[in-house]
């Protein structure tokens, strides 16, 4: 599905091939994923290609050759993207070595380079309110203002992926346990909580949904719980613009993102005393450490719950 004449021309090349093959249909990778590795790895290919004048051996990239390679990267690129290169690179010669194709991967003494983290922008507890309340004001008819209040519910109180959002089914959705089913990354599910705000907003919208539908051919998807008004499934960009749309009107700020309100959501809930395995389960993030970038509390909160919540702060002296 991936071979190609330019690749397949030498051992390095129909290397990459077989390990995107594995990507797609071994482990099944989403198409970004699989598209975003395939890329960084023809990257590699015409870099050593063009260092070693002609076709390589997979014996022939080495340490130094992968150390050359992304300091060519680095002239032109961020660190970040340097290191989403280099976790390719990784990740294809330690599929070479599983496969017993190399006996060592020359990527693993390849130092990744320091990535500054930058926390995406947050709301305090006033401007998320401001934000769910911003489209009770806006122009447009009932069911797109209470559409739009809906999905800004699921999204902060939620915390859900944007795209997690628009995959959303009718049959998604359980208001006796108050919670969500959603798809997740690597199309793992899990079940997600919605707060009351969220309950009373998401019935408010169904009650109007019937009214999203094409005007012409009367024509709407039967199973999308977000419809836009001519009856189709809401897209990432739309929900996008109207987030845009009502930090503008909300709070002032045109920038604001769906993600700020994700990370608003799970900020919040930590401040509120939540655990962080339990908003790392909510959220779906594989790792611990994902969870704790979001969680840039002051130093006097964390005092504060922890005066609360540790056996030793009660203690009496």
């Amino acid at each position: 599905m991936t071979s190609e004449p330019s690749l397949a021309s030498d051992p390095l090349g129909r290397a990459v091939v077989d390990f995107v093959d594995y990507l797609a249909l071994e482990r099944r990778a989403s198409r970004h994923t699989v598209d975003a590795y395939r890329r960084d790895l023809v990257q590699l290919v015409a870099h050593s290609r063009a260092t070693q004048g002609g076709a390589v051996a997979l014996e022939a990239v080495t340490r130094l050759t992968l150390r050359a390679y992304l300091g060519v990267i680095s002239e032109r690129a961020t660190a970040a993207t340097v290191a989403r290169k280099l976790a390719a690179v990784r990740a294809f010669f330690r599929h070479l070595v599983r496969m017993g194709r190399l006996r060592e991967s020359p990527a693993e003494l390849v130092g990744t380079p320091r990535v500054r983290r930058r926390l995406p922008a947050m709301l305090n507890a006033e401007s998320a309110a401001e934000v769910m309340e911003a489209p009770e004001g806006a122009p447009g008819s009932d069911a797109s203002r209470s559409r739009d209040t809906a999905l800004l519910e699921v999204l902060y109180g939620s915390g859900l992926r944007v795209s997690e959002l628009v995959q959303l089914d009718l049959g998604s959705v359980s208001f006796g346990e108050g919670s969500v089913r959603v798809l997740g990354k690597g199309k793992k599910e899990r079940i997600v909580p919605f707060g009351s705000k969220a309950a009373e907003a998401l019935r408010a919208y169904l009650a109007h949904r019937a009214e999203l539908r094409h005007p012409k051919t009367g024509e709407q998807d039967p199973s999308a719980l977000f419809l836009g008004r001519l009856g189709a499934r809401l897209g990432v960009r739309w929900v996008q613009k109207l987030v845009h749309r009502y930090g503008a009107l909300g709070t002032g700020r045109p920038d604001l993102h769906p993600h700020a309100l994700r990370h608003s959501c799970a900020t919040h809930m930590l401040e509120g005393g939540a655990d962080l395995r339990a908003i790392q389960e909510m959220l779906g993030h594989s790792s611990l450490s994902t969870t704790q970038r979001y969680t840039h509390l002051s130093l006097d909160k964390l005092l504060e719950v922890y005066d609360k919540s540790h056996p030793l702060a009660r203690a009496k002296s």
